[in-house]
């Protein structure tokens, strides 16, 4: 009888994440080729991978993905979050549990691999993400190097001095690299089932948007509440704002140290906070609002990142679930007087909302457009809109 004397296989690492304090984690590599280096975070969110990938706010991060399964409905070109895809604005890593599979949707066009390639997003399969997870959740959110290659060769010592040499985000302004670069337009509403996205075509009022790396889905409520928004770069003056004549105005989310972006941001905010006009800040915007007016923020310790997170509206009493997407957080105690917390995180109590006494002001930590996510929290762009219809002498929508 024929026996098989082949000698045993060994399957060659073909990715690598290699952590600051020297760990390597071995993995198959997916996606484009090449080394990034950034901070590891994890997300739990259990769908919206390919809007995840593209919020601008992941700017500098690595995703890991705590749901196992990833990539099995393929992609298309309607769920792309970033307003300038060749500038592939976003996560710059991946970090998957399961190998992608063969796509399986009725709206996909296109393979998450073959989509990351694209991109320029390097990934890894096949490792144990609920221990990567743990150790995210035990030391905090760590630098990395991501690294692929088809041929399994890494020069791992170099790897490690990458990711221990890398500053990570303290003082790091991202939103500098991730915003427009002229002012344009929007007027695309919110996707239908079965009927894609709309136009709004009868704008009522008009928003600037402060761009820091604001996401799509953001800009489709306000244009299917009336709005004609106008995105505007992150360095735009207040002057050249108000000079547009906004009914309203509002400062965007981002990537990065608000404290950094907060250079040339804190002091625009400022002049705008002078006039009456109503003010909605989201994210990265909340936070700068909330350095604005003299309170602080801090990195926190691994950062809010996933489409379950519950937070209590102080205003109408209610718990809701949120999609949320920060690693740093305004410090409650730092906010002066006038200044009212209006949402906190049920987690771990951190803040997640802000407003000012007597002003049409507000904004919130967490992402009420979602995408991915619960709508929860869609009511805050009524709550905004009402600000500019009060101010109009217009009736006010139902917010819920």
């Amino acid at each position: 009888m024929a026996t098989n004397t082949a000698p045993w296989a060994t399957e060659v690492p073909t990715a690598v994440l290699v952590l600051a304090d020297g760990t390597v984690i071995e993995g198959r590599g997916l996606g484009a080729t090449g080394s990034a280096v950034a901070e590891v975070c994890f997300n739990t969110a259990l769908t919206g991978y390919e809007e995840i990938l593209t919020d601008p706010s992941y700017a500098g991060q690595i995703v890991t993905f705590t749901f196992p399964h990833i990539g099995n409905i393929g992609t298309n070109d309607e769920d792309i979050e970033d307003l300038t895809p060749a500038a592939r604005a976003g996560a710059v890593g991946a970090v998957f549990k399961a190998d992608i599979t063969n796509p399986s949707n009725y709206r996909a066009s296109g393979d998450l691999d073959e989509w990351l390639k694209r991109r320029g997003v390097v990934a890894i399969a096949g490792i144990d993400t609920r221990a990567l997870t743990a150790l995210i959740r035990q030391k905090g959110a760590p630098n990395a190097v991501i690294a692929h290659a088809p041929d399994g060769k890494f020069d791992i010592e170099d790897l490690k001095r990458q990711a221990a040499a890398w500053s990570g985000l303290v003082g790091l302004d991202l939103a500098k690299e991730v915003t427009s670069g002229q002012s344009s337009v929007w007027s695309e509403t919110p996707w239908v089932w079965n009927e894609g996205y709309g136009e709004q075509s009868e704008p009522t009022m008009h928003v600037v948007a402060v761009d820091y790396g604001v996401k799509r889905n953001i800009l489709r409520l306000l244009a299917g509440l009336g709005a004609k928004v106008t995105i505007v770069p992150a360095k735009t003056k207040a002057e050249d704002i108000l000079a547009m004549k906004p009914d309203g105005i509002f400062l965007s989310n981002g990537p990065g140290d608000p404290a950094a972006t907060g250079e040339y941001s804190v002091p625009v905010i400022q002049d705008l906070l002078k006039t009456e006009l109503p003010i909605f800040g989201i994210c990265l915007g909340h936070q700068m609002l909330a350095l604005a007016v003299g309170g602080k923020t801090e990195k926190m310790h691994q950062g809010h990142h996933g489409a379950n997170h519950p937070v209590k509206d102080h205003t109408t009493g209610k718990v809701e679930i949120v999609s949320m997407n920060h690693g740093f957080a305004v410090d409650s105690k730092s906010l002066p007087e006038g200044v009212e917390e209006t949402h906190v995180s049920l987690f771990d109590g951190s803040n997640c909302g802000i407003a000012l006494t007597g002003k049409p002001v507000f904004s919130v930590q967490h992402h009420p457009e979602a995408s991915p996510g619960p709508q929860d929290s869609h009511y805050l762009f009524r709550r905004f809109v009402n600000l500019i219809r009060e101010r109009k002498g217009e009736p006010a929508l139902a917010e819920r």
